[in-house]
């Protein structure tokens, strides 16, 4: 049976804040910091999802927790972010409601770990298949990518998204995953090209100069050194726990999963690389004839690689970096630009190269994810932003304010959502809805993009505005239009009113947030939100010939020239904005609020200051006051009977009627006033979290009567068990022991009854022994009278005959003795089997000495036939060649007694198997029964050339050792003779018969290492073969050798050892080749 638990079952703190009792900010904290004690770090808020960093791994996400989630009420278990990802899941499946859920908190917070966790859940337990499991892989696999391009390392957080991401997840009917659709929101490009101390650039460009490989970096045109890139920050370019080579391989592999081309990553990192040459693109001033300074570039080598990267004309783009053309109807005008404009220039560039290459990256991964079908989808949104940022320094610029902005909305949707929810309950369950007091941030947010008045749209006015637009003159226009609203504060405005606030500075504005003031430094709000690009960059990337940078760059078509300013960054932004808010109203929402518990990214610390201001800035407080404005606590009447049913004796143990019924009973019987709860039509509502916890202690109490009684009556079954056992085991002991007393008395008895048995038979037995006994002697007596008798008489009758043969009988006796000793000793004295074994025994007498030497010689050829028929036929052969070559060698050639020891292995190259020679042994047709490299000496000059020798049954080839071309073939009755000489060297010469096709160019003179081997085998090729004549052998330290027609004289002498005790020959004259042989100590 499956036991459920419930979200107040074995508590730490409480887990849902709507029954925190009392209600203040320090007890909010204070509940926080015990759950996270204790490694609680979910925490809820009626349906909100509280989500605290632990900075380190937890086994709470494993598989088996996936399964306990799985399908379960969102308050069955304790909290966890797998209960908010099941019921949205499970309301888009089955109730057919779109959802989102929006992940909000600071950098460091975890909200992109907290998206990857929801991801992984709905991939989990969604339906399986090859199609699904590969829409979920790609839509999985498409965060590494993004990372790996929006992230970076910042002071807060080492892996901080700087870009807000917002994915709609399709599904269909059954809840399958059909594809999804990824909006980004607003990439910080400006830490391209400028990164704040303590932080570096995106992921990217570190994980390229890591972990792409050589041949990659040098066609890229980049070494690994991050330090020779003006880009890249050197203070914190290694991060501790971040393998920037693994990560780059990883992203390589999610690429491939995702859909890219080899082409389009190829293409990528071509932009990454140009990035990174363009930081590296320095100008020096000039000056002109006129007057005017002009910028030139100092070292055209990095821009010389980046427009070989881009496929540029270096021309182009260097003109693009010195001048700048103004276009205004029909007229266009050029002005030079100096040092500070060409670095501006640079950097714009840079910004819009990155950020347009994010876009096209988001838009191809869109292309590869999206839905094939055109049927209505389900779609859960999963929004992962920046959260509120509030720099202490007073450095907040144009990216944080308008990161606020957003932040700003986002609180506006989730408090109008969160009370449209609890009105829509209670509407549903039929209970009164009273009106609930709350800040509304509306005018906040109108403050800020309002169409007329709006800080973003006098922004825009005043970017638009010809003649000198400074951030000062844009300050002063807030001060003449905001001055007096109430959440707008400036020191000109304070002034205005006659207060002092030195904390204030000249160049900055403050706004009221719902999260809290914040100052705004106003340097870089118009530019940043010009973000403008020169048109001659635009049209020098346009001429690129690189396919992406094209599509990157459209308004560079001179075709297609728009003299029309393009929209600012705050305008787009803003109606991206309110394009997501559109998208996020049609949704069911789900929230998770992310909480940074300390500064110092370490695990177990919590720092209650910095909770405290995330608290208020997330509105936690004012949700929790929103949900408990009404009844705090609500559940459906079965799991209310069924959890505290116990506490009534009308409904303990079952009610057999309707659940609400039974609960009507249960409160009557309690006496819970009447306006601490009410009655739904599916729910009891309960107003003060007090009346819950007075139920739940009285439950409590209860469970220890119910486990009392549990315990008493387990106790007494357990002690009558127990004496049952008892008294059955004493029954079966007893048993066992009167069977064990009546064998071991009948075993007594039995034995006693055999010895008496024994006793008497054997006294019987004896008695009979006795009798046969003098029977037996009787017999023998008469026998014996009778022998002597038959004895005497046949003594008396033969005497004479006994002397005649005695003499004779005598020494035929002795010589059977002799002869009968001596065999018995040669048996005992055999000598071993070995046919080198010449020991044997003496002989003992004189007239043995023939048959002595012939058993000798009998039992030598036996045992020698013995040792014969072990061999096997390729042993038999291998001696019979060893003694062949004993018979033509011995005594006669110095080097033989070498050869001796060492086995004839024929096939010294293994010329079957080695792939070098495998042309030349597809050219000889027959085996090959000797392979080896010899050295053809020249007649010229006597010097070696290595040779390959191959001898067959039917010819002798020499083959060139490089290439294996055969050289020269000579059928074996070509061959008349073989000459050596007497001593240790290894030269023979094969003598050919005259007039044959082979004897053109006269006898080989060769010389080897195995010169025996060839020799014998050669010999025996001649003795096997019936048709041709033996081959003869010449020993001698003289012998003539035909060359072509010329007979040329080999004489060995013995000379000092020369060249380290090698064999040499030279060439004496045309009649001579002397060869001189090392003498031997």
């Amino acid at each position: 049976m499956e036991v459920k638990t419930s979200l107040l079952d074995n508590m730490i703190g409480v887990g849902d804040m709507v029954l925190l009792e009392p209600l203040s900010e320090d007890s909010f904290l204070e509940n926080l910091r015990k759950r996270f004690d204790h490694n609680e770090i979910y925490t809820y808020i009626g349906s909100v999802v509280i989500s605290i960093n632990p900075y380190r791994s937890l086994p709470i996400y494993t598989p088996d927790k996936v399964e306990e989630y799985r399908n379960r009420n969102f308050y069955e278990l304790s909290p966890h972010i797998y209960a908010l990802a099941d019921e949205a899941y499970r309301s888009l499946r089955d109730q057919d409601k779109d959802q989102c859920i929006l992940i909000t908190g600071e950098s460091g917070a975890g909200k992109t770990e907290a998206s990857k966790l929801v991801m992984s859940y709905v991939a989990a337990v969604c339906g399986k298949g090859q199609e699904v499991n590969k829409v979920k892989e790609q839509l999985l696999q498409s965060n590494p990518v993004l990372e790996a391009f929006g992230n970076a390392k910042t002071v807060r957080n080492d892996n901080s998204s700087r870009f807000g991401k917002y994915m709609d997840i399709e599904f269909d009917f059954k809840g399958d995953p059909l594809g999804g659709v990824i909006s980004n929101y607003l990439l910080e490009k400006s830490r391209v090209v400028k990164q704040p101390r303590g932080e570096r650039n995106f992921h990217v460009f570190y994980q390229l100069l890591s972990g792409a490989s050589d041949d990659t970096l040098k066609k890229l045109k980049l070494d690994r050194d991050f330090s020779k890139y003006n880009y890249l920050s050197l203070d914190s370019a290694m991060v501790n726990g971040l393998d920037d080579a693994a990560n780059f391989r990883t992203v390589r592999n999610a690429m491939q999963i995702v859909g890219f081309m080899e082409d389009e990553v190829q293409s990528v990192l071509q932009l990454v690389a140009a990035v990174l040459k363009l930081g590296n693109i320095e100008f020096k001033p000039e000056s002109r004839c006129n007057g005017t300074d002009e910028s030139r570039i100092k070292d055209k080598n990095d821009l010389k690689e980046m427009c070989e990267l881009l496929g540029i004309e270096q021309s182009v783009l260097e003109r693009a970096f010195s001048y700048r053309t103004v276009e205004a109807k029909m007229e266009k005008v050029s002005t030079t630009l100096n040092v500070a404009q060409a670095y501006y220039a640079r950097d714009a560039l840079a910004k819009n190269l990155y950020s347009r290459l994010f876009s096209w990256l988001v838009t191809r991964i869109n292309e590869s994810i999206k839905a094939q079908t055109k049927a209505r989808h389900k779609v859960m949104g999963v929004l992962d932003i920046y959260g509120f940022e509030i720099f202490e320094d007073g450095d907040n610029s144009f990216e944080q304010f308008i990161i606020n902005y957003c932040n700003e909305k986002l609180q506006q949707i989730f408090i109008e959502l969160t009370l449209r929810e609890e009105q829509e309950e209670y509407v549903r369950e039929g209970i009164e809805w009273t009106n609930i007091e709350y800040f509304n941030n509306a005018i906040i947010c109108d403050l800020i993009e309002n169409n007329q008045n709006g800080i973003l749209a006098m922004l825009d006015e005043e970017c638009l505005r010809p003649g000198t637009v400074t951030d000062e003159t844009f300050l002063d226009k807030l001060n003449t239009i905001c001055a007096e609203h109430q959440h707008f504060e400036s020191r000109l405005s304070k002034n205005s009113k006659f207060l002092t606030d030195h904390s204030l500075p000249h160049n900055c504005f403050r706004i009221q947030h719902y999260a809290g003031k914040v100052l705004y430094r106003v340097e870089g709000f118009v530019d940043k939100n010009n973000d403008l690009l020169y048109r001659d960059l635009s049209q020098a990337m346009y001429k690129a010939n690189h396919s992406l940078i094209k599509q990157l760059f459209p308004e560079g078509n001179p075709a297609k020239v728009n003299l029309k300013r393009p929209p600012t960054a705050g305008f787009q932004f803003r109606a991206s904005v309110g394009t997501l808010m559109k998208n996020l109203q049609s949704k069911n929402p789900n929230y998770i609020r992310c909480i940074k518990p300390n500064d110092k990214k370490a695990s177990h610390i919590f720092t209650e200051s910095l909770v405290r201001h995330q608290v208020r800035y997330l509105g936690l407080m004012e949700n929790v006051r929103v949900r408990r404005a009404g009844y705090a606590f609500r559940q459906a009447y079965e799991p209310c009977l069924e959890r505290y049913k116990m506490l009534c004796k009308n409904t303990w143990p079952h009610w057999r009627g309707l659940a609400r019924e039974g609960v009507e009973v249960l409160m009557t019987d309690l006496q819970v006033p009447a306006e601490e709860f009410s009655y739904g039509r599916s729910k009891i509502f309960i107003r003060n979290p007090r009346t819950l916890f007075f139920l739940e202690e009285r439950r409590r109490q209860c469970l220890q009567d119910l486990a009392t009684l549990i315990q008493k009556i387990y106790r007494g079954w357990k002690c009558r068990s127990h004496f049952l056992l008892l008294k059955q085991s004493q029954i079966v002991v007893a048993a066992w022991y009167r069977r064990y007393a009546q064998q071991k008395k009948y075993q007594t008895i039995k034995n006693a009854t055999t010895v008496v048995q024994s006793y008497t038979r054997g006294w019987q037995a004896r008695k009979l022994l006795r009798e046969l006994k003098y029977q037996k002697r009787c017999k023998e007596a008469v026998t014996t009278i009778a022998a002597y008798w038959h004895g005497t008489q046949v003594r008396r009758e033969y005497r004479k005959f006994f002397r005649a043969n005695a003499g004779k009988k005598i020494y035929d006796f002795t010589i059977q003795r002799i002869m009968q000793k001596y065999f018995l000793g040669l048996k005992r004295d055999m000598p071993s089997m070995s046919p080198i074994d010449k020991n044997w025994s003496t002989r003992p007498y004189r007239f043995l000495d023939g048959a002595h030497t012939e058993l000798r010689r009998i039992f030598h050829l036996w045992r020698c036939k013995k040792y014969r028929d072990q061999f096997t036929e390729e042993k038999k052969a291998v001696y019979e060649e060893k003694l062949e070559a004993s018979e033509i060698f011995k005594d006669k050639k110095a080097l033989y007694p070498s050869s001796v020891s060492q086995p004839f292995k024929g096939d010294y190259l293994e010329i079957s198997k080695n792939p070098k020679y495998q042309k030349l042994n597809s050219t000889v047709e027959e085996k090959v029964l000797l392979a080896d490299v010899v050295n053809k000496i020249n007649r010229a000059n006597g010097k070696g050339t290595a040779r390959i020798f191959l001898l067959t049954k039917k010819n002798v080839v020499l083959a060139d050792q490089k290439t294996g071309q055969v050289k020269a073939s000579v059928p074996l009755p070509d061959l008349t003779s073989v000459s050596v000489s007497t001593q240790t060297d290894g030269f023979f010469a094969l003598k050919l018969k005259e007039g044959s096709a082979s004897a053109v160019k006269g006898d080989f003179l060769l010389s080897s290492e195995h010169l025996i081997e060839i020799i014998t085998k050669l010999h025996r090729m001649g003795a096997t073969t019936a048709d041709r004549t033996q081959l003869d052998v010449d020993i001698s330290d003289e012998f003539l050798v035909q060359f072509k027609q010329e007979k040329v004289c080999v004489k060995f002498i013995q000379g000092a050892p020369k060249n380290g005790n090698s064999v040499s020959c030279k060439r004496k004259n045309n009649r001579l080749l002397e060869v001189s042989v090392p003498t031997t100590a």
